[in-house]
């Protein structure tokens, strides 16, 4: 079975009440059931954690990065300004698929910039809560035996 990390970085505990026109009407939960589910059905165990505070992500990677074979993060508002969970992720040298649900590229300039995406396998973004399937079968793809 594979295992596999899923953050949340910080809002996105609010999904469904904040700016439903950028983020979708989905909740966190909603989104959290739709990736077990998929987790289920290809023989993967998923670890979830969604925080607002940046140590807290940052030491949920490193406390579980004997566990994990790979991560789907969202780094939310810390991926334009932290180099810290960018560090972390590369210290951890785990395949870990960057994830945004509004297309980042597409909005405010300081939202245009990431620091994860340099240590990133790679970047789904646009696809509102399928970001986080595509994001799923990416990375399985990249850990799962052939």
């Amino acid at each position: 079975m594979n295992k596999i990390l899923v953050v949340h970085g910080p809002n996105l505990d609010l999904l469904g009440e904040r700016e439903p026109n950028v983020y979708g009407k989905d909740t966190l939960e909603n989104i959290n059931s739709l990736l077990q589910k998929e987790a289920e059905k290809n023989n993967a165990e998923l670890k979830i954690f969604q925080s607002n505070s940046e140590g807290d992500i940052v030491n949920f990677l490193r406390d579980n990065r004997k566990w994990a074979e790979g991560i789907i993060i969202n780094p939310a508002a810390y991926t334009h300004t932290s180099v810290a969970i960018r560090d972390a992720i590369k210290a951890l040298n785990i395949p870990t698929v960057e994830v945004h649900l509004s297309n980042i590229y597409a909005r405010e300039e300081f939202r245009q910039k990431s620091l994860i995406s340099p240590v990133a396998v790679a970047t789904i973004s646009g696809f509102g809560k399928q970001s986080y399937v595509l994001a799923l079968h990416g990375i399985l793809s990249l850990i799962s035996p052939r």
